[in-house]
Parts: structure tokens; sequence; C-alpha cells
């Protein structure tokens, strides 16, 4: 199932690139995809690291409230640097990370550096040092509201 996931994934990616539906570009482009999809069977790249599509039903809510967040950052950043008196207040702190996999961390450090106002500068196991524009942005990830919602996608509560 994985493996036809990955071909279907590919394909459509490939097509929405080329913007050329020929009937032979088009068979092309399938031939690359059996190759490309055989190739990444027999090297071990088609597992659920490579290709987690166990995650798909969760990423139905996880983007949308990441997108969310990205606003709401994205405004909160934007006033501070159109205030005069530039109220910010720059801080770093530290956060743990309750996620189990290196796909979970993965995507709680990406996720607090999607964020605008806040930047992920270092991984240590489950701890992550962040950079944050204003302390309240620290303060928010330390109260672990993101933390949690990373551990929904990725399975864990």
């Amino acid at each position: 199932m994985r493996t036809l996931s990955l071909a279907i994934a590919i394909f459509c990616f490939w097509l929405a690139l080329s913007g050329h539906y020929t009937p032979f570009l088009t068979s092309i482009g399938f031939v690359s995809v059996l190759v490309v999809v055989y190739i990444s069977a027999k090297m071990g790249l088609i597992d659920a690291e490579g290709h987690p599509i166990q995650l798909v039903p969760a990423a139905l809510t996880y983007i949308p409230w990441l997108i969310f967040e990205i606003l709401k950052s994205a405004w909160s950043v934007a006033k501070a640097i159109i205030s005069p008196s530039l109220p910010i207040s720059p801080t770093m702190t530290v956060v743990r990370a309750s996620q189990r996999t290196t796909t979970g961390l993965a995507t709680y450090a990406n996720s607090i550096t999607l964020t605008p106002g806040t930047i992920t500068v270092a991984v240590r196991g489950n701890e992550f040092t962040v950079h944050a524009l204003e302390s309240t942005g620290a303060d928010d990830l330390e109260a672990g509201g993101m933390d949690k919602r990373v551990s929904q996608f990725e399975g864990g509560d």
C-alpha cells in the first residue's frame, strides 16, 4: 500500500510540475515514476519514516491549526515591527519535546521555526533551544500547547 501511495504521490507531483499532458510525455513520466519507486524499494526507503502515509488523517487537522498559528504570530511580529517603540523582548528558552519519533521531533522543531518570531536554534535529544522575538512567544512554547498538538499529530494522545 505504501509503495502504491508513493507512486501516486510522485506521479501527481510530476504532473503538477510538468504542465505537459501529451500521451508521450505522460507515459515517459509514468515510466520514470516506476523506475524511481523500484529503486526506492530496493534501497529500503519506502517505510513509515520515508513516506509517512499514516500521518495523513492527523495532518487534516494539524496543518490548518499550524497555518492559523503562523498567521497569528505573523500579525504579532508585524505589529512589533510597525510600532515606533519596537516593543520586542528577545528571549532564549529551552523547551522539552514529548514526541517519541524522529518524525514527531522534526515536526515540532520545524513548526516552531515556521512560526514567525521563533526559531529552533539547537536540538539535543528531546530538548530544543529556541529564540523568540518576544517573551510571549517563549511563554507560549513553555506552556506546551504546540508540543501537545504535535504529539496528537504524531499519534501519541
